[in-house]
């Protein structure tokens, strides 16, 4: 019996096909607009500044009140930050997939202020925390460790914040954005201010999170530094709940994950069908694509890059019904889904390049903070930077950087090349990783004159020494991090956006890992025949210099492997041109036959 004919379009067109997800629909009324912004940007505005405020100053919280050695603290941190940064993608999957982004947020915001809650609770209470002991003993690991129990309440405050960023994270700004209609002038022009106005909020209050915040945290008391931001989470979900009845609320129209793990299972079980037969017959299911609303989502063409996974879309006698929709989307998948998940495999080497150029960026709130704390830190003789707010140097950098690098850099660079950005986005991500190399080079030579300063003049360097690093860092930020977030966004298919969002958080949370990864072996391998550990409790007698070597040292392997990587990889436009063209070639080959 021959395979089963693919219904006309014109017939295809009336029903909706599961080649995505069911269509999200709005409800029927009015967008909310700027009149929800109050609430939306209220909620957000609250929600940062109690979580910065909360985990700026976290190293030095375990360090002087839970007396925690550096290894332990820069692991927990480390160990803690890449569930949180993996926590979004569940987050974003319930959401899109069962109850929709109000009630994830609503939910996820309750969650953070019980951990905040918890955590607040610690410092108060003398039972939840070890007992006081003198500042400079408790940074060289000298004082009384928490107990278990201690210990566990603070992991469990620790898995309700990962839960509330869980949810916060991945659905605050789309659900920011669905308050507008993109079908409309004034739709579009407001989605372009609020993303202006939801960044600039977001450097607001992490610059105030570090300095006012950590100071408070620092000089006043730890009670009054968590109690404010907790306050505050408590203020965040009242505002968030009093805008509910302007707000427009868009119903789940299930995952993209679904449809990428459908894609994998197809393609292997097809992987013995022959696919130019396939081709040269059209049976390839091709359906029309999703709407949301009036906006059409574009189609992806048929590529013929890792064309193994084309056979998912082999269609089998009994795989699609007469109206042209699917009999089981785990027997067949569309064309658009193929190249979704071609998307997803194309950009892993660059992400696995910029896991390891991220683990140089995570230093900046775990050893530059120990660094810090062992300096200069007096602006006057009445006034000490708190260490925890050494990284606004870097955030400083970046709000004077990007202006310049937009308004000047750029256009002079796009009359040499005659690229629109200037510079490829590879070559912007490339160009970071060296600042990252850089940065980590700069930080071991810091970090020794530090050490040779306090051991044999004992006198503390000057914290002012930490700004070049902390700036070539900013630079490696600006480069790596915003042209990853950039190359995503180009290169995924429009309904792919938020999946190009969490491969940014799945980066750094793998960076997290490796960082902690790192730091243990470090700490097991060194510091043999009677000499401490690179990374033993007292940083001066340690040798922090050459664990900065060893990660510019795999920075420098990083780039060998990224240059590769890159060398190869092929822009979705420049992609789509050429496969378009050994399509038609596979095609022709085929007929011919």
């Amino acid at each position: 019996m021959p395979p089963q004919s693919f219904p006309p379009e014109n017939e295809v067109g009336k029903v909706h096909h599961d080649d995505h997800p069911p269509q999200p629909k709005p409800i029927q009324r009015k967008p909310g607009g700027w009149k929800s912004m109050p609430y939306i940007l209220g909620n957000e505005s609250f929600e940062r500044l109690a979580s910065f405020g909360l985990v700026a100053n976290f190293t030095v919280f375990l360090m002087t009140v839970f007396h925690m050695n550096q290894v332990a603290v820069s692991n927990l941190i480390n160990i803690w930050s890449g569930l949180t940064n993996f926590t979004p993608l569940i987050g974003a999957f319930i959401s899109d997939a069962y109850v929709g982004k109000f009630w994830v947020i609503a939910f996820s915001s309750f969650a953070t202020l019980t951990g905040m809650m918890i955590m607040t609770l610690i410092v108060a209470l003398p039972t939840l925390h070890p007992p006081s002991c003198p500042r400079q003993q408790a940074i060289i690991n000298q004082c009384q460790g928490p107990t278990t129990k201690q210990l566990g309440i603070l992991v469990l405050a620790l898995g309700f914040l990962s839960i509330g960023t869980g949810g916060i994270r991945p659905c605050s700004l789309p659900f920011g954005v669905d308050q507008f209609d993109p079908t409309t002038d004034e739709g579009r022009k407001g989605i372009t201010s609020f993303f202006n106005w939801y960044y600039t909020t977001f450097t607001v209050i992490v610059l105030i999170s570090m300095t006012l915040v950590v100071y408070i945290q620092d000089s006043v008391s730890w009670v009054l530094g968590f109690s404010i931001p907790t306050a505050l989470m408590a203020c965040s979900i009242v505002l968030f709940f009093v805008g509910t009845k302007m707000y427009i609320y868009v119903k789940p129209g299930g995952s993209i994950f679904s449809g990428v793990a459908q894609t994998l299972v197809v393609a292997y079980k097809k992987r013995n069908l022959k696919l130019e037969k396939a081709m040269a017959r059209g049976m390839l299911y091709d359906p029309p694509g999703t709407k949301l609303g009036t906006y059409q989502f574009p189609k992806l063409p048929l590529t013929n890059r890792l064309r193994f996974f084309n056979k998912a879309a082999i269609i089998v006698d009994g795989e699609v019904n007469t109206d042209g929709s699917r009999v089981n989307p785990w027997k067949l998948a569309s064309i658009q889904q193929v190249e979704e998940v071609k998307c997803l495999i194309k950009v892993i080497p660059i992400l696995v390049s910029g896991v390891l150029c991220f683990v140089t960026l995570i230093q900046q709130g775990t050893f530059t903070v120990l660094q810090a704390l062992k300096m200069d830190r007096h602006l006057g003789p009445h006034f000490q930077i708190p260490a925890g707010s050494i990284g606004v140097i870097s955030m400083i950098t970046i709000g004077i950087w990007l202006p310049i690098y937009d308004r000047i850099i750029v256009p002079s660079l796009r009359k040499i090349t005659n690229i629109e950005s200037g510079i490829t986005l590879l070559q912007r991500v490339g160009i970071g990783i060296v600042f990252s190399i850089a940065s980590m080079i700069v930080a071991a030579l810091v970090e020794k004159k530090r050490r040779y300063t306090a051991t044999y003049h004992n006198r503390p360097l000057s914290v002012a020494w930490l700004a070049p690093q902390l700036i070539l860092m900013a630079f490696a930020e600006a480069f790596a991090i915003l042209g990853q977030l950039e190359l995503y966004y180009k290169e995924f298919p429009d309904n792919m956006k938020s999946v190009g969002n969490a491969m940014f958080f799945v980066t750094i949370g793998g960076a997290n890992y490796v960082s902690s990864a790192l730091v243990t072996t470090v700490h097991k391998v060194t510091g043999k025949h009677g000499r401490p550990d690179w990374l033993t409790a007292d940083i001066n007698r340690g040798r922090v210099d050459y664990f900065y070597y060893v990660i510019a040292v795999m920075g420098v392997l990083n780039l060998g492997y990224y240059l590769l990587v890159a060398s190869q990889y092929q822009y979705k436009e420049k992609s789509q041109d050429t496969q378009d063209e050994s399509r038609f070639d596979i095609e022709l080959n085929a007929s011919k036959k």
